[in-house]
Protein backbone atom coordinates (compact mmCIF):
# COMPACT_ATOMS: atom_id res chain seq x y z
CA UNK A 1 0.00 0.00 0.00
CA UNK A 2 1.58 3.56 -0.79
CA UNK A 3 0.72 6.56 1.03
CA UNK A 4 1.55 9.87 0.05
CA UNK A 5 1.55 13.30 2.26
CA UNK A 6 0.21 16.13 0.64
CA UNK A 7 1.67 18.38 3.42
CA UNK A 8 0.98 22.57 3.45
CA UNK A 9 -1.02 25.15 6.18
CA UNK A 10 -4.01 24.70 4.22
CA UNK A 11 -5.36 28.07 5.14
CA UNK A 12 -7.61 27.98 3.70
CA UNK A 13 -7.80 24.46 2.42
CA UNK A 14 -9.86 25.32 -1.58
CA UNK A 15 -10.68 23.56 -4.32
CA UNK A 16 -7.11 23.63 -6.04
CA UNK A 17 -6.33 21.65 -3.03
CA UNK A 18 -9.39 19.67 -3.09
CA UNK A 19 -8.55 18.91 -6.96
CA UNK A 20 -5.14 17.54 -5.77
CA UNK A 21 -6.04 15.59 -3.76
CA UNK A 22 -8.52 13.70 -5.57
CA UNK A 23 -6.30 12.97 -8.76
CA UNK A 24 -3.58 11.87 -6.02
CA UNK A 25 -6.49 9.30 -4.29
CA UNK A 26 -6.49 7.68 -7.94
CA UNK A 27 -3.09 7.05 -7.90
CA UNK A 28 -2.01 6.10 -4.55
CA UNK A 29 -4.05 4.22 -2.00
CA UNK A 30 -3.76 6.93 0.86
CA UNK A 31 -4.00 9.89 0.87
CA UNK A 32 -2.65 12.02 3.90
CA UNK A 33 -3.60 15.60 3.87
CA UNK A 34 -0.70 17.04 6.64
CA UNK A 35 -2.12 20.05 8.31
CA UNK A 36 1.47 22.06 9.52
CA UNK A 37 0.85 24.07 12.44
CA UNK A 38 1.96 27.96 11.38
CA UNK A 39 4.05 29.90 14.01
CA UNK A 40 1.73 32.99 13.64
CA UNK A 41 -1.73 30.99 14.54
CA UNK A 42 -3.00 29.38 17.84
CA UNK A 43 -3.28 25.42 18.31
CA UNK A 44 -7.05 26.03 18.64
CA UNK A 45 -6.85 27.28 14.82
CA UNK A 46 -4.61 24.43 13.48
CA UNK A 47 -7.66 22.21 14.94
CA UNK A 48 -10.29 24.85 13.11
CA UNK A 49 -8.15 24.08 9.45
CA UNK A 50 -7.91 20.23 10.13
CA UNK A 51 -11.67 20.01 10.80
CA UNK A 52 -12.95 22.35 7.68
CA UNK A 53 -10.49 20.31 5.46
CA UNK A 54 -11.84 16.71 6.45
CA UNK A 55 -15.33 18.42 5.75
CA UNK A 56 -13.87 19.55 2.77
CA UNK A 57 -12.14 16.32 1.59
CA UNK A 58 -15.15 14.15 3.43
CA UNK A 59 -16.07 12.96 -0.16
CA UNK A 60 -12.58 11.44 -0.67
CA UNK A 61 -12.95 7.93 0.75
CA UNK A 62 -9.13 7.06 0.83
CA UNK A 63 -7.68 10.85 2.03
CA UNK A 64 -7.42 11.29 5.33
CA UNK A 65 -6.62 14.74 7.23
CA UNK A 66 -3.78 15.01 10.15
CA UNK A 67 -2.35 18.26 11.64
CA UNK A 68 1.62 18.07 12.19
CA UNK A 69 4.14 19.86 14.32
CA UNK A 70 7.41 18.36 13.10
CA UNK A 71 9.73 18.56 10.07
CA UNK A 72 7.19 17.10 6.65
CA UNK A 73 10.03 14.19 5.82
CA UNK A 74 9.99 13.13 9.98
CA UNK A 75 5.98 13.11 9.46
CA UNK A 76 5.81 11.41 6.12
CA UNK A 77 8.18 8.76 7.96
CA UNK A 78 5.76 8.74 10.73
CA UNK A 79 2.50 7.92 8.70
CA UNK A 80 4.51 5.56 6.53
CA UNK A 81 4.30 7.96 3.33
CA UNK A 82 6.60 7.23 0.70
CA UNK A 83 5.94 9.71 -1.12
CA UNK A 84 5.50 13.70 -0.97
CA UNK A 85 3.07 15.62 -2.96
CA UNK A 86 3.22 19.06 -3.93
CA UNK A 87 1.33 21.44 -5.95
CA UNK A 88 2.83 23.41 -8.71
CA UNK A 89 0.68 26.28 -10.26
CA UNK A 90 3.86 28.49 -11.72
CA UNK A 91 7.57 28.51 -11.77
CA UNK A 92 7.77 30.34 -8.80
CA UNK A 93 5.89 27.49 -7.01
CA UNK A 94 8.41 25.01 -8.97
CA UNK A 95 11.47 27.11 -7.10
CA UNK A 96 10.48 26.95 -4.33
CA UNK A 97 9.39 23.20 -4.14
CA UNK A 98 12.19 22.20 -5.99
CA UNK A 99 14.82 23.66 -3.25
CA UNK A 100 12.38 22.00 -0.49
CA UNK A 101 12.84 18.64 -2.08
CA UNK A 102 16.47 18.76 -2.36
CA UNK A 103 16.69 19.39 1.09
CA UNK A 104 14.21 16.82 2.06
CA UNK A 105 15.86 14.42 0.00
CA UNK A 106 19.15 15.38 2.12
CA UNK A 107 17.54 14.33 5.19
CA UNK A 108 15.53 11.02 4.26
CA UNK A 109 16.59 9.68 0.90
CA UNK A 110 13.82 7.16 0.34
CA UNK A 111 11.22 10.08 0.64
CA UNK A 112 10.47 10.86 -3.10
CA UNK A 113 8.48 14.07 -4.10
CA UNK A 114 6.17 14.04 -6.98
CA UNK A 115 4.60 17.48 -8.39
CA UNK A 116 0.98 17.76 -9.70
CA UNK A 117 -0.31 20.84 -11.55
CA UNK A 118 -4.15 21.88 -10.81
CA UNK A 119 -6.81 21.04 -13.41
CA UNK A 120 -7.02 24.66 -15.52
CA UNK A 121 -10.26 25.55 -13.61
CA UNK A 122 -8.02 25.60 -10.13
CA UNK A 123 -4.67 26.90 -11.38
CA UNK A 124 -5.16 30.81 -10.09
CA UNK A 125 -6.42 29.72 -6.92
CA UNK A 126 -4.51 30.27 -3.96
CA UNK A 127 -4.68 30.63 -0.30
CA UNK A 128 -3.60 33.83 0.52
CA UNK A 129 -5.99 35.22 -2.74
CA UNK A 130 -8.76 33.88 -1.22
CA UNK A 131 -7.99 35.15 2.21
CA UNK A 132 -7.69 38.82 0.84
CA UNK A 133 -11.06 38.02 -0.82
CA UNK A 134 -12.39 37.39 2.16
CA UNK A 135 -10.83 39.80 4.27
CA UNK A 136 -12.68 42.86 1.91
CA UNK A 137 -16.11 40.87 1.95
CA UNK A 138 -15.46 39.59 -1.80
CA UNK A 139 -17.45 36.22 -3.14
CA UNK A 140 -15.23 33.26 -2.35
CA UNK A 141 -18.10 30.71 -2.62
CA UNK A 142 -16.51 29.04 -6.27
CA UNK A 143 -12.97 29.08 -4.78
CA UNK A 144 -13.54 27.12 -1.72
CA UNK A 145 -16.37 24.23 -0.16
CA UNK A 146 -19.47 25.96 1.65
CA UNK A 147 -18.13 25.25 5.25
CA UNK A 148 -14.95 27.05 4.34
CA UNK A 149 -16.73 30.12 3.12
CA UNK A 150 -18.81 30.56 6.17
CA UNK A 151 -15.71 30.27 8.37
CA UNK A 152 -14.01 33.29 6.65
CA UNK A 153 -16.93 35.22 6.19
CA UNK A 154 -17.79 34.81 10.14
CA UNK A 155 -13.62 35.45 10.55
CA UNK A 156 -12.78 31.58 12.07
CA UNK A 157 -10.09 31.73 10.18
CA UNK A 158 -7.94 34.62 8.12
Amino acid sequence: MTTVLYPGTFNPIHNGHTDLVGRASELFDKVVLGIATSPHKSPGELELRVNLAKKALGHIKNAEVIGFNSLTVAFAKEIGATVILKGIRTVTDFDYEFQMLNMNRALEPEIETIFLAPSEENSYISSSLVRQIAGYGGDITKFVHPEIADALKSKKII
